[in-house]
């Protein structure tokens, strides 16, 4: 087959303990999913169905990288997340059997132009330009499911610049991370490669030209980025 242009390099994630690398295929986020942070954002903490939105695959970043920092915002802000690698294909798929699916989990972070996705919000408009932009992904190494014990009452952190932001735990979830599977998959046919962030706790904030963010997740492998000119 002729292309007009050679394709880009697939995006793809570190794995641990291994030099394998997983390709990423689609990036789903879950929006609003901690009740605190649902609601600091004018949200109604109580199980509405969850939502989601999207950002491309590119979008991602490996850890100890040095980010530009984005474009045409005064206002970026940092969403520490558990995210969740899909290893299996499945649509439909039961709570009981989300899990099957999953091939291992790491720490991200959604960087988020605020004031864009503010725009976006008062005028009905698509979230695109506040949370789609390029390099708005960080994502850790990605740890087997099967090497790590008790994701569900794991603690979440973030900080900046080695100052706490975001404080939680997986626990704290609104939907579980077998319901983001299950209700996602009502939705798209979920295949290897498509990484779904959970959502943030509360905390989230600003991020300034220097900062130094790390994110954590008991047991993964935290990720770690720098925002530079």
């Amino acid at each position: 087959m002729a292309y007009v242009f050679d394709p880009i390099e697939t995006p793809s994630v570190a794995v641990t303990g291994t030099d394998q690398r997983f390709p990423v295929r689609r990036i789903f986020c879950v929006g609003r999913n901690y009740a605190e942070h649902a609601l600091e954002m004018g949200g109604d903490p109580d199980r509405e169905p969850p939502f989601f939105f999207t950002k491309p695959a590119d979008a991602v970043v490996e850890s100890g990288t040095t980010i530009p920092f984005p474009k045409s915002t005064n206002d970026l802000h940092h969403e520490v997340e558990l995210v969740v690698a899909i290893g299996k294909e499945g649509e439909n798929i039961p709570v009981k059997k989300a899990l099957d699916h999953v091939f291992g989990y790491a720490v991200g972070i959604d960087l988020t132009r605020r004031d864009l996705q503010k725009q976006a919000k008062e005028k009905g408009r698509p979230w695109d330009s506040g949370k789609a932009f390029d390099q708005s992904a960080p994502c850790g190494a990605i740890s087997p499911r099967s090497e790590i014990e008790n994701i569900s009452t794991a603690k979440i952190w973030l900080t900046v610049n080695e100052e706490s932001r975001q404080s939680a735990t997986i626990a704290d979830l609104i939907w579980s991370i077998e319901e983001v599977i299950a209700v996602l998959s009502e939705a798209f046919i979920l295949k290897p490669g498509d990484l779904i962030y959970t959502g943030t706790p509360a905390g989230v904030g600003p991020l300034f030209l220097g900062d130094h963010v790390t994110g954590h997740v008991d047991g993964l492998t935290p990720i770690d980025v720098k925002l530079t000119s």
